[in-house]
């Protein structure tokens, strides 16, 4: 019996979505188009949006296999609306070319499947099934936020999405603002770009003056901000972002 394939963890340029592209080469290592390039069975968030990456990883590393030749997947629906970080969906049988010893690729829209995107669900699958789980190097949005924000990066939580109804937005954010202040721990979240400006509105209602707030918006596109100031000091500028653009948020002291 054939030894089981590996399962790479590929991770996608930050630009799905905005209205420009950063060439990949100024963002991928060699090694992951490389990887990716060879890989011809794949599961994703949506298969078109992985064959537009595919296809600029094919201008720089030529695909193994056509893009209409490849075998992919689309996680369901409700993995994308529910998340699927606690376990309750079954990714084992999209691991069958895995387990036949063929080597899979895992890709989410933007960023590093399985941080801040679905994705777990296929990776603990791997694990339970004994396929060895690789992660590919390559831009992970949460982490190049916290390093630019100059808040505390020896302890921080991931906290997603805020509420979207305002009274429990607001009840939330005074709920992580506390517990940042309390322990100095940032916390970290991340909202739809389209309601970018509602939560801006609420961060500037709700947060003390001297709590530290830090945003960092179109990570690395050609108009990439990352700028952290008091709540305070926030107030007397222009809000920093823009409706279409992708952003983390962090707060701490």
């Amino acid at each position: 019996m054939s030894s089981p394939g590996r399962l790479f963890l590929v991770p996608a340029p930050l630009d799905f979505g905005c209205d420009t592209t950063t060439p990949l080469q100024q963002v991928m290592p060699e090694h992951t188009l490389q990887t990716a390039a060879r890989l011809g069975h794949w599961v994703c968030e949506n298969a078109k949006s992985l064959r537009a990456y595919l296809k600029r990883v094919d201008a720089l590393a030529p695909l193994a296999q056509p893009l209409q030749a490849l075998s992919v997947q689309e996680l369901p629906r409700e993995v994308h609306k529910k998340g699927d970080h606690a376990g309750q969906f079954d990714a084992r049988p999209m691991l069958i070319p895995a387990i036949e010893g063929r080597d899979m690729g895992l890709a989410s829209e933007a960023g590093m499947p399985a941080v801040a995107d679905p994705g777990s669900s296929v990776v603990r699958a791997a694990h339970d099934l004994g396929i060895e789980v690789v992660p590919l190097v390559g831009p992970v949005s949460l982490l190049l936020a916290l390093a630019g924000s100059g808040l505390n990066g020896q302890n921080f939580a991931f906290v997603g999405y805020l509420p979207q109804e305002a009274a429990d937005r607001a009840r939330r954010l005074r709920e992580l603002e506390a517990l940042a202040l309390r322990t100095g721990q940032t916390q970290l979240f991340i909202e739809t770009p389209y309601r970018n400006a509602a939560l801006w509105q609420a961060l500037m209602q709700t947060l003390q003056h001297n709590t530290r707030l830090a945003v960092a918006s179109g990570l690395t596109l050609a108009g990439a901000r990352c700028h952290s100031d008091s709540v305070k000091g926030w107030k007397q500028k222009p809000a920093p972002l823009a409706a279409q653009t992708p952003a983390v948020f962090a707060i701490g002291r």
